[in-house]
């Protein structure tokens, strides 16, 4: 299998854990320091060796259009004296955004989906959820998905990390065998979708990284919605893990649940201090 050459940003949803401020800001948008949540996830991606993207968005995430659009007339007037908006046009310039409008909010199962002609012949994709800030060591955590991808070509392979027990009916939890010494790769054999801590079968929970196969296509068309009428990606992955198929990575690195107001402004102070800024 080649290695994948995009990537889809599902940022469609509504953010309502930041109401009110997300009824007028996409959560996207959110900065940490300077820079917006999706340029964070952008940048990952580049430095991963992908350039080609196909954002999942509403008719609410214009801003998210804006920012990624190289003729704004903001950019223009002050790039030749700002670095950060040199940088931000660089990582424009040398990146392709494909944005899919994605009608009702039917889950991250659905929004997928939709990216299915976007993805065309790909063999394989990455799937990265800004929500999910991570910093990996030496690779990003995109990378170190793409190495096992290497060795696992036929099948996803997902990122994991370990939680506390009682937050396991926060995530998608998995149980499988480990694969290795260190207990950091697992041939994953079921997932369960949000388990209360006493049904969960581990405390390993995904996180909003992927690298999928094409054959997640089909098997998202098998699954039914949820008592939300959501559309879970989990379901459509247990699927393949009872074919066998999918890999769970535990990466090296950190993450910060952005999604929340506390990881957000974790992120922002240890971002800070990483710069000298004493808060």
């Amino acid at each position: 299998m080649t290695k994948p050459k995009k990537c889809i940003f599902p940022v469609a949803g509504c953010g309502t854990r930041f109401l009110p401020i997300t009824s007028a800001i996409p959560k996207e948008m959110l900065p940490i320091l300077n820079k917006p949540l999706i340029h964070y996830a952008v940048e990952e991606a580049i430095d991963s060796e992908i350039t080609n993207f196909g954002l999942i968005i509403n008719k609410d995430k214009q801003p998210i259009r804006d920012y990624f659009s190289s003729s704004l007339n903001y950019c223009s007037k002050f790039t030749q004296s700002n670095y950060e908006l040199q940088e931000l046009n660089n990582l424009i310039e040398k990146s392709e955004f494909s944005f899919i409008e994605q009608k009702e909010m039917l889950g991250l199962g659905h929004a997928i989906s939709m990216a299915e002609k976007f993805l065309d012949k790909e063999e394989s994709f990455v799937v990265i959820l800004p929500d999910d800030l991570c910093v990996g060591k030496n690779l990003t955590v995109t990378e170190q998905l793409i190495q096992i991808s290497n060795e696992y070509p036929s099948h996803c392979i997902i990122a994991i990390e370990e939680i506390p027990i009682e937050d396991t009916k926060k995530y998608g939890i998995i149980s499988g065998d480990s694969l290795d010494d260190n207990n950091n790769l697992f041939h994953v054999k079921k997932l369960v979708e949000k388990p209360e801590r006493f049904d969960s079968p581990s405390n390993l929970a995904i996180i909003g990284r992927y690298v999928l196969t094409k054959e997640i296509f089909p098997a998202l068309k098998m699954i039914h919605a949820d008592s939300k009428g959501e559309i879970q990606l989990t379901d459509a992955l247990n699927i393949l893990a009872m074919q066998g198929k999918v890999i769970a990575l535990k990466f090296n690195g950190f993450r910060y649940d952005t999604g929340s107001v506390k990881g957000f402004i974790k992120a922002n102070c240890v971002f800070a201090k990483d710069l000298g800024i004493i808060i």
